[in-house]
């Protein structure tokens, strides 16, 4: 027992990891679940203090504080995982529950939705967070000329209106799962202005962090905030952010100490890295894929022969096997993945086999015997995208498709390659409800429609699903959706991915870890501590 409890007080400081511990208690002779159960004695008591140094990915240098704008994973931790609240948040467990809404109820027919707001919750400048304030914040992403990325979600919404201490939202028509689409990291609340419109420049916000410094691609520095309205969160002192493209560069510098913690792993030397006795690999699975979106706009992909053609050229399993390593599986060209409830099994929508002879069969329905195209692909765009492009590439070969790999610079990738060029790599974390996923990201006019494709019966489907309240019927639209995805669609969705991560010994880790983002769900630096 003396042996045991020196394991778990190494635990508790740090000084070992999780899978040390199990593998030492294990060896001792304690039972599995009692190792677990010492383990979560060990690391339960959150400590607050310390600086917490995070290397992450998906930056640049056109970030932006303005949570209409918000592209990628860097600036989704900053902004709505340490400066900013939502009016609800996704849980560890997945489910739902309240933030700066106390609570929220909808009329009959789910069109409309009031939410009760959080009293005594004050901004990191000292004002008090009204209902004025989230009025303001979410009309920053409204109206017709709107540039917000949550135009998908935000234009089902006829009016958002004060009433008394709630705020009330008109929708178009019934939407079951409107709570869970104002978790949105777009939505963030922010302080209104005296003239209308919020004050977005300045990083103020109602979260565990106020902003010390922003040097966007570069590093991004916060304070804990004192006043954060919620007990037992936001333990560090300070947490710089910096970022770190290049991944052979975040591993070392986490292994040298100089981070104390890293997202996306190189998968091919992950194993390498575990052997680490001060480093921890954290591995979570939930819906986050990628995607080759094609531009259906232009030629040759406005034509679904040429896109057929391209799915059936890629060996998706070689893909999983080469670039994934293990921590993947095979996607169908639907963005539904397995933290979802309502996906496709492979009885409903078979999975595209690599099949040359098909592919050659499609070209010859477009009228063309060969096909060159340029694909535009970063280090950035996923883990292994260069890899997996290459790969790709040769795998057309045998079926009279050329494609031309062009490797862009990481810095700007997002906003100089991807929405821009005609096919370029991306890759989606998922969202927590098939409405969320397909509205943001597939609807007709969304700004995030990556491959700018419109569908007619897609986007009739995709109105009723969203007011369907019984679920088996619920089911039948979103399958047909997904199926219309896959054999329609204008991505080659070949992955999905787990979210990978390598953290230092040193730090406290709850329980569990949330699946919806990267990060524990992006809130990591609210969530974790050091040991």
């Amino acid at each position: 027992m003396k042996k045991l409890d020196q394991l778990k007080g190494q635990l508790a400081e740090g000084k070992l990891s999780r899978r040390r511990f199990m593998e030492g208690a294990l060896a001792l002779g304690a039972t599995v679940v009692a190792a677990e159960r010492m383990m979560g004695e060990a690391l339960a008591a959150p400590k607050a203090g310390g600086s917490f140094r995070q290397g992450l990915t998906g930056g640049g240098t056109s970030d932006t504080l303005d949570p209409a704008q918000i592209l990628d994973s860097y600036m989704i931790n900053v902004s709505s995982g340490q400066l900013r609240n939502n009016l609800t948040e996704i849980a560890p467990d997945g489910s739902l529950r309240a933030e700066l809404a106390e609570s929220w109820e909808a009329s009959d027919d789910a069109a409309s939705w009031t939410f009760k707001i959080r009293k005594g919750v004050e901004f990191h400048n000292g004002k008090s967070m009204e209902p004025n304030d989230v009025v303001e914040s979410f009309r920053h992403h409204m109206g017709e000329d709107t540039k917000s990325a949550a135009k998908g979600i935000v234009q089902a919404i006829k009016d958002v209106r004060i009433d008394g201490d709630n705020v009330v939202f008109e929708l178009e028509a019934g939407n079951a799962d409107f709570p869970y689409l104002v978790s949105d990291y777009h939505l963030n609340i922010c302080p209104a202005k005296d003239e209308g419109g919020i004050d977005w420049e300045s990083g103020v916000g109602t979260g565990g962090y106020a902003l010390e410094s922003f040097d966007p691609g570069v590093r991004t520095l916060v304070k804990r905030n004192p006043n954060y309205w919620k007990e037992n969160a936001a333990y560090f002192d300070e947490v710089e952010n910096l970022f770190i493209a290049d991944v052979a560069a975040r591993t070392n510098a986490l292994r040298s100490q100089e981070i104390d913690s890293m997202s996306n792993l190189d998968l091919k030397t992950a194993h390498l890295l575990e052997r680490d006795p001060n480093v921890s690999l954290l591995t979570t699975y939930g819906n986050k894929h990628t995607t080759m979106p094609m531009d259906t706009r232009a030629a040759p992909f406005d034509n679904n022969d040429v896109r057929l053609a391209l799915k059936y050229a890629l060996n998706r399993q070689e893909l999983v096997d080469k670039i994934a390593r293990g921590y993947g599986e095979i996607g169908n060209d639907h963005p539904i993945g397995p933290a979802n409830i309502y996906r496709a099994t492979a009885d409903e929508i078979p999975v595209k086999a690599y099949d040359p002879e098909k592919a050659k069969f499609h070209l010859k329905q477009a009228g063309m015997d060969t096909l060159n195209v340029d694909f535009h692909v970063a280090d950035t765009a996923f883990e292994g995208a260069i890899d997996a492009a290459t790969l790709y590439a040769e795998h057309a070969k045998a079926a009279g498709i050329n494609i031309n790999v062009v490797r862009e610079a990481d810095d700007g990738y997002w906003s100089n390659v991807w929405l821009v060029k005609p096919w370029a790599a991306s890759y989606w974390g998922g969202r927590p409800t098939e409405d969320w996923m397909f509205s943001q990201v597939y609807a007709a006019g969304a700004d995030w429609n990556e491959a700018h494709w419109e569908h007619e019966r897609f986007n009739q489907l995709l109105l009723e699903a969203r007011s369907e309240l019984d679920d088996a019927k619920r089911r039948e639209l979103y399958v047909e959706m997904q199926r219309i995805c896959a054999d329609e669609g204008g991505s080659v969705i070949p992955l999905f991915l787990a979210y990978t991560h390598a953290v230092s010994t040193s730090l406290g880790l709850p329980e569990q870890i949330a699946n919806n983002w990267e990060l524990d769900g992006h809130k990591n630096a609210e969530r974790w501590w050091f040991a």
